[in-house]
């Protein structure tokens, strides 16, 4: 049921995995309904590249679908659904997809998927709860940013006013709604409007789940080669500090704040209010002992080169 048994046991027999998956769906069964992103324009980012973007024949995916129940059973409890951006599928398609997935499974507790805002808010209303209904319970969307200059700058595709339309949206459908911010996207001189932008778009939406990421440049990602040419400065571990305490200073949402990623500087994961002076207070001491403490430092800047991320 994990990642590894599917490795070892699907690809063999041409099961179709998705490349990118969140850390939350390690466990999960991973199911293929796109190929690549319809967008891949984002400058920050490098999955994808030189991946034509395609809607899998659905054929194919309800034969992926036998196969996991050939391998697995019943044993199945949570799905996730690639690549990037399955709701430009036909709404029909996703609900036969969804249909043959709780027949085949039983006793799915959870099936997840990327989705784009722009998407969502594009999307009629009637045809996200049609789809909520069949079976999809939770979106994982990039926010990256609220703040409209760095939204435009990295190419996101959204307004801060789609970001909220989308997340409002896809809350009113029935869905769990869980949006990624990128720590550091504003680079060492905008950090402070990008945690402002964002907690306002954040305190709009008040989504079920605020996961953040730091960001590290990527190879094959126009904001890497910017880093190369000088014209993109990397935020320092300090400022990423002082960018997360203003963000989480300026939210007023009843979000899970998860800082579930291996790029993130501190373990934060709290529920919003009740633990927000908490992890206001880690990010404290952890700003204290970076500017005395050169050793920890020195370790958060080498978080900088992880790369495949």
């Amino acid at each position: 049921m994990t990642m590894t048994i599917g490795r070892f046991g699907l690809r063999r027999r041409n099961y179709d995995f998705p490349p990118f998956r969140p850390p939350s769906e390690a466990n999960s069964l991973l199911l293929r309904v796109t190929r690549g992103c319809p967008w891949n324009r984002c400058a920050f980012c490098s999955m994808y590249k030189g991946m034509k973007f395609e809607i899998r024949d659905i054929e194919e995916i309800l034969g992926d679908i036998e196969l996991a129940k050939d391998l697995y059973g019943d044993r199945i409890g949570t799905v996730f659904i690639g690549d990037s951006n399955s709701l430009v599928a036909k709404t029909e398609m996703l609900i036969k997809i969804l249909n043959a997935l709780f027949n085949s499974f039983p006793h799915i507790q959870r099936v997840t998927s990327y989705a784009r805002a722009k998407t969502i808010a594009k999307k009629p209303l009637e045809d996200l709860i049609k789809i909520r209904q069949a079976g999809l319970n939770r979106l994982h969307v990039g926010l990256e940013t609220g703040d409209r200059e760095l939204l435009m700058a990295i190419e996101k595709g959204a307004t801060p006013e789609e970001m909220i339309a989308a997340g409002k949206k896809a809350k009113e459908a029935g869905f769990e709604y869980s949006l990624y911010v990128l720590l550091g996207i504003g680079g060492e001189g905008k950090w402070e409007q990008h945690a402002k932008g964002t907690a306002e778009v954040l305190n709009h939406i008040d989504p079920h789940f605020i996961r953040v990421r730091t960001f590290i440049p990527q190879p094959n990602s126009p904001l890497y080669e910017a880093m190369v040419n000088g014209d993109f400065q990397p935020a320092s571990p300090e400022t990423i500090l002082k960018e997360t305490k203003l963000l989480l200073e300026k939210l007023q949402v009843t979000s899970q704040f998860l800082s579930d990623h291996i790029s993130n500087l501190l373990p934060l994961h709290g529920k919003l209010p009740d633990d927000q002076e908490k992890m206001i207070q880690v990010i404290e001491e952890a700003l204290i002992e970076v500017r005395k403490n050169d050793g920890l430092r020195e370790e958060m800047e080498m978080r900088r080169h992880l790369t495949n991320l």
